[in-house]
């Protein structure tokens, strides 16, 4: 009784001064953090095309190498007889190892430096941790299984079918037409819209209808708020306030390792199970991925011009509400693609509306820190400035709303790049890796 009424009182005290045990991660999210960490480290978040694939063929082989050890939810390639007894954590490392280290050695043709000691150290130290036996031995061969197997289902899916700088574009020339965007002589991953997707039928599906006419009145509105908002401040002015230029560069960090990092922060709060995670990231990371692949189809479809170029060019537009600034300079330079839809809009609203659908409800308080602000401020930093949300679509809509701020798209890219995302989203949650109940 004694006993009992000590547990009580601890439980209490708990309650009363607000406190919870921690909950550590798990080998799922681990392995998150360590890809994220090899992407920041190799630079390979400047290329979140290549970052948003590695991704999902992770995902896939850690959730599929789980679900060949206990059957939980539907695999999403490997369909073999469970094997029960084996050790997960082996099965999820070893997935994750041997997907990554054979990405990793593929970058390098890309000039991505290697990072196989990084990933032998952490494979290292995670077999290490379990011990010896027919269990590991199992784990690990389930693991390596899952990971082949996904490599193969990839391996000619497009990716590297084409050089990411294509110098060869073709230009347009009329107005409202996409053309290389200063300091750039190049257009980036024009084919990226022909990589096979993970959850789409293909790269057209939820294509939004075409931009605004560059000579109608809601064409004139989106204008001026991009130029009014989305200057640097030095050579052109803008009506930004402090706080938006947070917001602005905040986001601008690769989309896909800021969503897993928000998604690995509440799945840690939530104490998901090791199977929970592998759903959890299996799913953000196919729509991730397939996020860039029907958004880029979009980009060079409709080959819309970017906001620098259509300001500084606006005395051709034939739009009597435009004004040409030939000076005009983003808070931070556009990248080289076309803007409709925006693609980190897109990314913005998948990975919001998996998270959802995951935790069957939009409103989640987190807290995010960002690798993209100043120095002194972000999430390498000792006290990085966090952005809190009280739902996953309040961030996704800031996310949006960034693009404008720092002078990269206008709002009906943002707009339909939202919405678009959450079709993705809801295609992945709907109809893959779903409960075998």
């Amino acid at each position: 009784m004694k006993k009992h009424v000590l547990t009580v009182s601890s439980l209490l005290l708990f309650f009363i001064l607000g406190a919870a045990p921690r909950v550590a991660a798990d080998e799922v999210t681990q392995w998150n953090e360590t890809a994220g960490k090899l992407a920041l480290d190799s630079g390979l978040v400047n290329h979140p095309l290549f970052e948003s694939r590695l991704y999902a063929m992770t995902h896939a082989a850690i959730h599929d190498a789980l679900n060949a050890i206990d059957r939980r939810y539907q695999p999403y390639a490997l369909r073999i007889r469970v094997t029960s007894g084996a050790s997960p954590e082996a099965a999820v490392a070893t997935a994750a190892y041997v997907v990554l280290s054979d990405q990793f050695s593929r970058f390098t043709a890309f000039e991505f430096p290697s990072q196989q000691t990084a990933l032998d150290a952490a494979y290292n130290n995670a077999l290490t941790a379990i011990p010896n036996g027919a269990a590991k031995t199992a784990g690990v061969l389930i693991g390596r299984l899952a990971a082949a197997n996904i490599l193969a289902l990839r391996v000619a899916d497009g990716w590297d079918s084409q050089a990411p700088l294509d110098f060869n574009y073709v230009q347009g020339t009329a107005p409202g037409e996409y053309r290389f965007t200063p300091p750039f002589n190049f257009a980036f991953s024009t084919h990226w819209g022909k990589v096979r997707p993970f959850v789409l039928r293909d790269a057209t599906q939820f294509r939004p209808g075409r931009p605004y006419p560059i000579n109608s009145f809601r064409y004139a509105i989106d204008f001026l708020e991009v130029k009014n908002l989305g200057g640097d401040d030095v050579m052109t002015p803008s009506a930004r306030t402090a706080a938006q230029t947070e917001i602005a560069r905040f986001w601008v960090e690769s989309s896909p390792l800021q969503w897993n990092r928000i998604a690995r922060t509440v799945a840690v709060a939530k104490g998901l199970t090791l199977w929970e995670n592998a759903r959890l990231f299996g799913l953000l990371n196919f729509a991730l991925a397939d996020g860039y692949i029907s958004s880029f189809d979009t980009k060079y479809h409709y080959k819309y011009w970017r906001p620098i170029t259509a300001i500084r060019l606006a005395a051709t537009d034939g739009n009597p509400f435009t004004n040409a600034d030939p000076m005009w300079t983003p808070l931070v330079t556009t990248p080289p693609i076309p803007d409709y839809d925006s693609a980190h809009s897109v990314e913005g609203g998948a990975a919001a509306q998996v998270l959802r659908r995951f935790f069957n409800t939009d409103e989640i308080s987190f807290s995010a820190c960002s690798t993209t602000l100043p120095a002194g401020s972000n999430c390498s930093d000792p006290t990085p400035v966090k952005r809190t949300y009280t739902s996953f679509s309040q961030a996704a809509d800031e996310n949006g709303l960034s693009r404008i701020l720092v002078g990269f798209h206008f709002r009906k890219a943002v707009t339909e790049g939202i919405a678009r995302g959450r079709r993705i989203g809801d295609r992945a949650a709907n109809l893959f890796l779903r409960p075998v109940d």
